[in-house]
């Protein structure tokens, strides 16, 4: 056993191959990066209710452009190629219409304070939702257990108002075929501690193609208040004075089209080879996701400012993109599959500014999908967001998620920032990236007590930590636009470092697994999970520098995978 302990301490010990090459990236960065810049933007977007196509939405992306001109990006006429600093915007039509929400109120009948108001609780109206009449409406509200929502009856609800303590979207329809005009409904997940935080209401929508009614969501508060009130009188005290609710509601609903704002700075090199980043601008949230737009928007700012000064010079292209999560990124990469190929990496900005203090999340870097990800133990540990549904054909072996992680920790040591990571999970702008066999992670925060609800406002944003995520998330890509050999090797070592200290870790959870009496069989398929994993994450670094200089970086995988494949093995043999 000590023997064994001696190898993976000495591959531990083994000195770098080449000298850290993010150091000069990380100085251009830091000393470009203007938070307050980053914070303006988000204060801009964070105020607009934003869905694609509707007016805070497309104000947003206005705004980006705007942003993007003043910093020297200049507009497309035909492709990209024209000018080292370029952007455009992307126009598409709308099946469905925008929506718009712009006012509401609910109003308990003969009290004139209301029990909710669209300007302290904007996420009240559920996205999908119609106006009601001028002036309002005035109807019986019912109470109706969750479990009973199925024993609905046309005469039930004629003309009424449903209140349940389960989801608008599962109430609506129900409801609504069952003749009420409207629904209240409650669904507050766990985390975000409504009791706490009582006056907090998450956003969502309801499904209403033949536009009939309303949907509002109730706070913790307000849900209450709503029990205690049908709660404290009798079954015949309500049918002779039924308790009633005024409500008040706004929106405005049109064809539009759904904008997408595309950034490039050119590559000199290899144009055709890109890093790509992605911040989606829907969701009406500070953090979620105003943070990743301003964020992003300061990073094309410095990435402009240096390449003007002469100081960043990119070998390949940097591409910055704004749209509609999810829908934007895959569509760049599914509408032109020669623009695809060459994308070498891609990276989501989803959540970035988080003051950790008052929201109680933690930054993370979700990692691409490794062995973690099935065998989730140790520190390891999935968000409150859950699980995916990883299998081993699913794994996404790469240096990728060790060097974004160096980064980061790197930047973390420098300005005191709290970095911690996740096994893949999903939901975001990285996810397209994966499905199109690309790399590609998410930096974000969780757990968020204000996660989709309407107490995520600017004071929950942290100026700092949208400067520490964009001062790492330029130098991870500046580091790749511009890799040569020496890059390709420091990469490597910091891989081969990390897959041994990973080994390590297995396989003491491995043997502790099997002291407690559990078979060695699947401690042992962990263990070369793993070791595979890291075999083929080395190789993968033949793919960095942008031009093949010499063998020296084939020969170095070559070296590196045989130390790895030893170590694994004899963690194999100690588990016998």
């Amino acid at each position: 056993m000590r023997r064994l302990l001696f190898a993976g301490l000495l591959l531990l010990s083994c000195p770098a191959f080449a000298q850290d090459p993010t150091a000069d990236y990380f100085k251009l960065t830091r000393k470009e990066f203007d938070k307050s810049n980053a914070l303006s933007t988000t204060a801009f977007v964070e105020q607009r209710w934003r869905l694609p196509g509707n007016k805070g939405f497309n104000e947003s992306i206005y705004y980006v452009e705007g942003l993007l001109k003043k910093a020297g990006y200049v507009p497309e006429q035909k492709d990209e190629a024209e000018a080292p600093l370029t952007y455009r915007i992307e126009k598409r039509p709308m099946k469905a219409n925008a929506w718009d929400p712009i006012n509401a109120s609910v109003t308990i009948a003969g009290e004139t304070v209301p029990l909710l108001e669209f300007k302290t609780n904007r996420n009240m109206l559920a996205i999908g939702s119609v106006s009601t009449p001028s002036g309002g409406i005035t109807a019986e509200v019912v109470y109706l257990n969750a479990a009973d929502i199925g024993k609905l009856n046309d005469q039930d609800l004629k003309g009424k108002i449903l209140f349940s303590e389960t989801s608008s979207a599962r109430l609506f329809n129900v409801a609504i075929n069952a003749g009420a005009i409207g629904v209240l409904g409650y669904a507050m997940p766990a985390y975000t501690k409504p009791e706490i935080h009582q006056t907090s209401i998450q956003f969502s929508g309801i499904s209403n193609r033949d536009q009939k009614g309303w949907a509002i969501n109730l706070s913790y508060q307000a849900k209450e208040r709503l029990k205690a009130l049908l709660g404290n009188r009798s079954k015949e005290a309500i049918e002779k004075e039924p308790v009633k609710l005024h409500i008040d509601i706004s929106v405005n609903s049109y064809p539009s089209e759904e904008l997408t704002i595309v950034a490039n700075a050119r590559g000199n090199t290899k144009p055709s080879e890109r890093f790509i980043y992605s911040a989606h601008v829907q969701e009406p949230g500070a953090n979620d996701n105003a943070t990743g737009v301003g964020t992003l928007a300061e990073m094309a700012r410095v990435t402009a400012e240096l390449i003007k000064a002469g100081k960043l010079s990119p070998q390949r292209t940097l591409t910055f993109l704004w749209g509609d999560e999810i829908v934007s990124t895959q569509r760049y990469i599914k509408e032109n599959t020669e623009r695809a190929k060459g994308i070498i990496c891609g990276m989501s900005l989803d959540m970035v500014g988080e003051d950790t203090k008052k929201t109680g999340g933690s930054f993370l870097i979700e990692k691409m999908p490794d062995p973690s990800a099935i065998w989730t133990r140790g520190t390891d540990k999935h968000s409150e967001w859950g699980a995916g549904n990883v299998t081993e054909k699913d794994l996404f072996p790469h240096y990728y998620n060790d060097l974004v992680m160096n980064i980061c920790n790197s930047q973390g040591k420098y300005a005191n920032w709290t970095v911690n990571y996740n096994p893949f999970e999903g939901g975001s702008d990285h996810t397209p990236f994966l499905q199109n066999k690309i790399p590609g992670l998410l930096m974000w925060h969780f757990t968020d007590v204000f996660y989709h609800t309407d107490n995520d406002r600017l004071d929950k944003v942290s100026a700092e930590t949208m400067q520490n995520v964009g001062i790492s998330a330029l130098t991870t890509a500046y580091t790749l636009v511009n890799a040569d050999e020496k890059t390709a090797l420091w990469t490597l070592n910091e891989v081969k470092i990390a897959a041994l200290k990973r080994l390590k870790t297995e396989f003491e959870l491995s043997k502790a697994v099997i002291a407690s009496g559990k078979p060695a069989d699947e401690e042992k398929k962990i263990i070369s999970t793993w070791g595979k994993y890291y075999t083929e994450a080395l190789a993968t670094t033949s793919k960095i520098p942008v031009k093949a200089e010499t063998t020296r970086v084939g020969s170095a995988i070559k070296v590196a995978v045989l130390e790895i494949e030893k170590q694994t093995n004899l963690y194999l043999e100690a588990l016998k």
